[in-house]
Protein backbone atom coordinates (compact mmCIF):
# COMPACT_ATOMS: atom_id res chain seq x y z
CA UNK A 1 0.00 0.00 0.00
CA UNK A 2 1.63 3.13 -1.23
CA UNK A 3 2.17 5.75 1.55
CA UNK A 4 0.11 8.79 2.00
CA UNK A 5 1.60 12.44 2.25
CA UNK A 6 4.19 11.48 0.27
CA UNK A 7 6.56 15.02 -0.74
CA UNK A 8 5.99 15.60 -4.48
CA UNK A 9 8.03 17.19 -7.43
CA UNK A 10 6.55 18.38 -10.44
CA UNK A 11 10.04 19.02 -11.32
CA UNK A 12 11.67 15.87 -10.87
CA UNK A 13 8.54 13.65 -12.41
CA UNK A 14 8.95 15.79 -15.43
CA UNK A 15 13.01 15.35 -15.67
CA UNK A 16 13.32 11.92 -14.64
CA UNK A 17 13.32 10.27 -18.12
CA UNK A 18 15.96 12.82 -19.72
CA UNK A 19 18.26 12.33 -16.52
CA UNK A 20 18.29 8.77 -16.64
CA UNK A 21 19.17 8.92 -20.23
CA UNK A 22 22.42 10.39 -19.35
CA UNK A 23 22.73 8.76 -16.12
CA UNK A 24 22.33 5.34 -17.75
CA UNK A 25 26.17 6.17 -20.14
CA UNK A 26 27.45 8.18 -17.10
CA UNK A 27 27.07 5.65 -14.40
CA UNK A 28 27.50 2.21 -16.20
CA UNK A 29 31.03 1.85 -14.62
CA UNK A 30 30.72 2.65 -11.23
CA UNK A 31 28.95 1.15 -8.06
CA UNK A 32 28.38 3.60 -5.80
CA UNK A 33 26.81 6.63 -5.52
CA UNK A 34 26.09 9.90 -3.11
CA UNK A 35 22.88 11.96 -4.23
CA UNK A 36 23.47 15.31 -2.41
CA UNK A 37 20.46 16.58 -1.88
CA UNK A 38 17.84 14.13 -1.88
CA UNK A 39 15.12 16.27 -1.69
CA UNK A 40 11.37 14.21 -2.02
CA UNK A 41 13.76 11.02 -2.61
CA UNK A 42 11.62 10.98 -6.09
CA UNK A 43 15.02 10.82 -7.63
CA UNK A 44 16.46 8.15 -5.81
CA UNK A 45 13.69 5.89 -6.25
CA UNK A 46 13.35 6.28 -10.16
CA UNK A 47 17.44 6.01 -10.53
CA UNK A 48 18.13 3.62 -8.08
CA UNK A 49 15.03 1.23 -10.01
CA UNK A 50 16.38 1.90 -13.13
CA UNK A 51 20.28 1.78 -12.20
CA UNK A 52 20.35 -1.64 -10.41
CA UNK A 53 24.07 -2.22 -10.50
CA UNK A 54 24.25 0.97 -8.24
CA UNK A 55 24.31 1.34 -4.57
CA UNK A 56 22.75 4.96 -4.42
CA UNK A 57 23.05 6.86 -0.82
CA UNK A 58 20.71 9.18 0.07
CA UNK A 59 21.60 12.36 1.26
CA UNK A 60 20.17 15.90 2.47
CA UNK A 61 19.21 18.24 5.50
CA UNK A 62 17.35 16.61 8.45
CA UNK A 63 14.10 18.04 8.21
CA UNK A 64 13.89 16.30 4.24
CA UNK A 65 14.74 13.03 5.55
CA UNK A 66 11.24 11.40 6.75
CA UNK A 67 9.86 12.30 3.09
CA UNK A 68 12.57 10.59 1.53
CA UNK A 69 11.68 7.61 3.81
CA UNK A 70 8.12 7.63 2.58
CA UNK A 71 9.30 7.22 -0.93
CA UNK A 72 11.54 4.82 -0.07
CA UNK A 73 9.05 2.80 1.94
CA UNK A 74 7.07 2.30 -1.26
CA UNK A 75 10.08 0.67 -2.95
CA UNK A 76 11.30 -2.68 -3.96
CA UNK A 77 14.31 -1.76 -4.89
CA UNK A 78 17.35 -2.83 -2.21
CA UNK A 79 20.11 -0.68 -3.64
CA UNK A 80 18.65 2.10 -2.20
CA UNK A 81 20.39 3.64 1.19
CA UNK A 82 18.12 5.59 3.81
CA UNK A 83 19.33 9.20 3.83
CA UNK A 84 22.34 10.35 5.78
CA UNK A 85 22.46 13.47 7.01
CA UNK A 86 24.71 16.06 4.89
CA UNK A 87 24.39 19.80 5.26
CA UNK A 88 26.91 21.95 3.75
CA UNK A 89 29.08 24.07 5.77
CA UNK A 90 28.53 21.44 8.89
CA UNK A 91 28.23 18.01 7.91
CA UNK A 92 31.63 16.16 7.36
CA UNK A 93 31.66 13.97 3.88
CA UNK A 94 29.53 11.08 4.56
CA UNK A 95 31.02 7.90 5.08
CA UNK A 96 31.57 5.37 2.43
CA UNK A 97 33.84 5.37 -0.85
CA UNK A 98 31.67 6.56 -3.07
CA UNK A 99 33.07 6.43 -7.05
CA UNK A 100 29.88 8.59 -8.60
CA UNK A 101 28.52 11.57 -6.88
CA UNK A 102 24.98 13.04 -8.48
CA UNK A 103 22.71 16.07 -7.69
CA UNK A 104 19.66 17.75 -9.31
CA UNK A 105 18.76 21.03 -8.71
CA UNK A 106 20.87 22.30 -5.99
CA UNK A 107 23.24 23.88 -7.04
CA UNK A 108 21.00 27.49 -7.78
CA UNK A 109 19.73 26.91 -4.53
CA UNK A 110 22.96 27.06 -2.25
CA UNK A 111 24.86 30.59 -1.09
CA UNK A 112 27.66 30.92 -3.61
CA UNK A 113 30.05 29.71 -0.47
CA UNK A 114 28.25 26.82 -0.39
CA UNK A 115 28.59 25.56 -3.73
CA UNK A 116 31.92 26.49 -3.33
CA UNK A 117 32.24 24.18 -0.95
CA UNK A 118 30.43 21.55 -2.41
CA UNK A 119 32.61 21.50 -5.59
CA UNK A 120 35.45 21.66 -3.16
CA UNK A 121 34.63 18.60 -1.18
CA UNK A 122 33.93 16.44 -4.31
CA UNK A 123 36.76 17.12 -5.81
CA UNK A 124 38.85 16.27 -2.63
CA UNK A 125 36.80 13.00 -1.67
CA UNK A 126 36.20 11.19 -4.91
CA UNK A 127 38.53 8.68 -5.84
CA UNK A 128 40.63 8.64 -9.52
CA UNK A 129 38.26 7.71 -12.10
CA UNK A 130 34.91 9.04 -10.04
CA UNK A 131 32.11 11.11 -11.62
CA UNK A 132 30.13 13.88 -11.06
CA UNK A 133 26.74 14.75 -12.53
CA UNK A 134 25.67 17.60 -11.77
CA UNK A 135 21.82 18.70 -12.95
CA UNK A 136 20.42 22.16 -13.42
CA UNK A 137 20.21 26.10 -14.84
CA UNK A 138 23.89 27.03 -15.18
CA UNK A 139 25.14 30.62 -17.14
CA UNK A 140 27.81 29.92 -19.59
CA UNK A 141 30.64 32.83 -20.06
CA UNK A 142 28.28 34.82 -16.97
CA UNK A 143 25.03 34.90 -19.21
CA UNK A 144 22.05 33.43 -19.11
CA UNK A 145 21.10 30.73 -21.25
CA UNK A 146 17.51 31.75 -22.06
CA UNK A 147 15.54 35.13 -20.62
CA UNK A 148 13.68 32.61 -18.77
CA UNK A 149 16.29 31.55 -16.81
CA UNK A 150 16.95 35.18 -15.89
CA UNK A 151 13.76 35.35 -14.48
CA UNK A 152 14.22 32.25 -12.81
CA UNK A 153 17.08 33.44 -11.66
CA UNK A 154 15.66 36.95 -9.83
CA UNK A 155 12.97 34.84 -8.38
CA UNK A 156 15.31 32.86 -6.53
CA UNK A 157 17.38 36.24 -5.35
CA UNK A 158 13.72 37.24 -3.94
CA UNK A 159 13.59 33.86 -2.39
CA UNK A 160 17.48 34.28 -0.35
CA UNK A 161 18.76 31.83 -2.85
CA UNK A 162 22.33 32.02 -4.07
CA UNK A 163 21.02 32.09 -7.75
CA UNK A 164 22.43 29.95 -10.69
CA UNK A 165 26.16 29.88 -11.50
CA UNK A 166 28.06 30.51 -14.09
CA UNK A 167 29.77 26.93 -15.51
CA UNK A 168 33.17 28.92 -15.63
CA UNK A 169 32.47 29.76 -12.07
CA UNK A 170 32.26 25.97 -10.63
CA UNK A 171 35.33 25.30 -13.25
CA UNK A 172 37.37 27.14 -10.91
CA UNK A 173 36.16 25.95 -7.45
CA UNK A 174 36.26 22.32 -8.43
CA UNK A 175 40.13 21.94 -8.73
CA UNK A 176 41.24 18.55 -9.50
CA UNK A 177 38.19 17.70 -11.32
CA UNK A 178 37.93 18.03 -15.04
CA UNK A 179 34.58 19.20 -16.66
CA UNK A 180 34.50 16.69 -19.81
CA UNK A 181 31.22 17.30 -21.04
CA UNK A 182 28.17 19.31 -20.85
CA UNK A 183 24.67 18.24 -21.98
CA UNK A 184 22.26 20.49 -22.96
CA UNK A 185 18.35 19.39 -21.37
CA UNK A 186 14.92 20.39 -21.60
CA UNK A 187 13.73 23.49 -19.86
CA UNK A 188 17.18 25.24 -20.78
CA UNK A 189 19.33 23.30 -18.21
CA UNK A 190 22.01 21.32 -18.37
CA UNK A 191 24.30 18.07 -16.72
CA UNK A 192 27.51 19.23 -16.34
CA UNK A 193 29.38 15.55 -16.02
CA UNK A 194 32.57 16.11 -13.98
CA UNK A 195 35.59 13.53 -14.07
CA UNK A 196 38.51 13.21 -11.95
CA UNK A 197 41.00 12.17 -14.04
CA UNK A 198 44.75 11.30 -12.78
CA UNK A 199 47.33 13.28 -13.26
Amino acid sequence: MASINKPFSQSCENNKDVILKVLEQALKEHNKVLEIGSGTGQHAVYFGEHLSHLQWQTSDMVHNHNGIRTWLADCDASNILPPVEFTLGKSDWPKGEFDAVFTANTTHIMQPAEAQLMMEMIAKNLPEGGVFCQYGPFNIDGKYTSESNQRFDKHLESEGCGGIRSVEELVAWAKGLTLVDKVAMPANNFILIWRKIGQ
